[in-house]
């Protein structure tokens, strides 16, 4: 079975953040984490979600419907990145607790680690947020195309103590991982009820 993404709703503010009881999955990370290209290669597509050399091209909280599954992956702001105002980034802030906090239809938060990096003290304040939230969680290693088979052995070494399950390894560019990453979304989206 094709899986694919197609965009359904954009928020920007507080306000405008969905309250459809739609299964939904988080996708979080951090800046540069490669969260767009991960959309786009879950999705068979290569301009569904804007990709950037720049960090922080994500500014809204993005819902992408999985079809022909239906639920939602809700794909937030990175975090971590320097190069915006303090302003900007505590509104991404508040846009990320809010939606992790209060949504009533969300499954589980997909958390983006960079296979390049051993783990991050942002990385490490947003799983000790999923975890006091009771939070399920589905960790995933990006850009393993960039780290050597030893390297990705190591992350993975790194981080199993401290989540759930070991990491998922994926690569945006080699599609490496992304069906395993299709299956363990589909697990989450068929429990039988989400509160």
């Amino acid at each position: 079975m094709n899986s694919t993404l197609t965009l359904e709703n954009t928020a920007y503010t507080l306000d405008q953040l969905s309250r459809r009881d739609i299964p939904q999955m988080a996708l979080a990370g951090r800046s540069n984490v490669g969260k767009s290209s991960l959309v786009n290669a879950l999705a068979g597509r290569k301009q569904l979600a804007k990709t950037s050399a720049t960090p922080g091209k994500t500014r809204s909280v993005n819902y992408y419907r999985a079809i022909p599954e239906g639920f939602w992956l809700v794909d937030l702001p990175g975090y971590g990145y320097a190069r915006c105002s303090k302003e900007e980034r505590e509104k991404w802030r508040l846009l990320i607790e809010r939606y992790l906090s209060r949504s009533t239809a969300l499954l589980g938060l997909v958390l983006l680690l960079d296979c390049r990096l051993p783990p991050q003290r942002s990385d490490l304040d947003l799983l000790a947020f999923a975890q006091d939230k009771g939070l399920t969680l589905l960790p995933v290693l990006t850009k393993c195309d960039k780290c050597s088979r030893q390297e990705q052995a190591l992350r993975r070494l790194e981080w199993s103590p401290l989540l759930p399950s070991p990491p998922l390894v994926t690569s945006a560019v080699k599609k490496t991982g992304i069906s395993e990453l299709w299956e363990e979304l589909r697990r989450l989206a068929s429990r039988p009820s989400f509160a």
